[in-house]
């Protein structure tokens, strides 16, 4: 690498860390130890979805799945999904996202699991739910908005944690013309997102609607 190249390469960085907020730094830090990420959330909050779509908005009860709710406060609240992709889109049943942009933090988060909340609402049309491999204590950080009532999934242990207050009309018009991912179906395959992050997807899934910004409503 020539000296010039490598100052290039020293400036670019410092002027990204720079273009950073001090709040965005410490979350991406943050995101480094999920077993420091333990705050309790509010008996009820927002989060403002900004998303390639438009904007929506999820209220979340605590009481519905306390152990969700502070999950899904903690990732907000530290930026963990900012950019990332509603990767998993079927239309008329449901919207998933939650593998985070960056392949490092989701190395560090794939298996930060968090303890079974009772089921306690339905999943109905709007209410935002945990995704799980197989079993309740599974979850860690990957979610899912349901386009229609689910309920035939109630038993199963996936317990709603919040509903869209407003902005459904934008989950809906999320693009869904990938379907069902591999290797069921065309669309993008979990674990190279795991792996790759949104450098596989923007190659080969490019018109996946994504998250530009997601936060905790004052």
């Amino acid at each position: 690498m020539s000296t010039r190249f490598a100052v290039v390469s020293v400036l670019a960085v410092v002027v990204a860390l720079a273009g950073m907020s001090v709040g965005a730094r410490q979350g991406a830090a943050a995101l480094k130890n999920p077993a420091a990420l333990k705050e309790t959330a509010p008996a009820t909050y927002r989060v403002n979805f900004d998303t390639s779509a438009g904007t929506f908005v999820v209220q979340v009860t605590r009481a519905w799945a306390p152990n969700g709710a502070d999950r899904f406060f903690n990732l907000v609240k530290n930026g963990f999904y900012d950019d990332a992709r509603f990767f998993r889109v079927i239309s008329n049943f449901m919207v998933q996202f939650g593998i985070p942009a960056d392949p490092a933090i989701a190395a560090v988060w794939r298996n930060a699991r968090i303890a079974p909340d009772p089921v306690r609402e339905s999943n109905r049309r709007g209410f935002i739910t945990y995704a799980m491999a197989g079993t309740p204590d599974s979850r860690t950080t990957q979610v899912f908005i349901n386009f229609r009532d689910n309920a035939n999934l109630d038993g199963g242990g996936f317990a709603p944690f919040g509903q869209i207050m407003t902005g459904m009309d934008v989950v809906d018009k999320l693009y869904s013309g990938y379907g069902e991912g591999a290797p069921n179906g065309k669309g993008p395959d979990q674990g190279r997102i795991q792996m790759e992050g949104n450098a596989y997807l923007m190659k080969e899934f490019p018109n996946l609607s994504y998250i530009k910004k997601a936060t905790i409503a004052n």
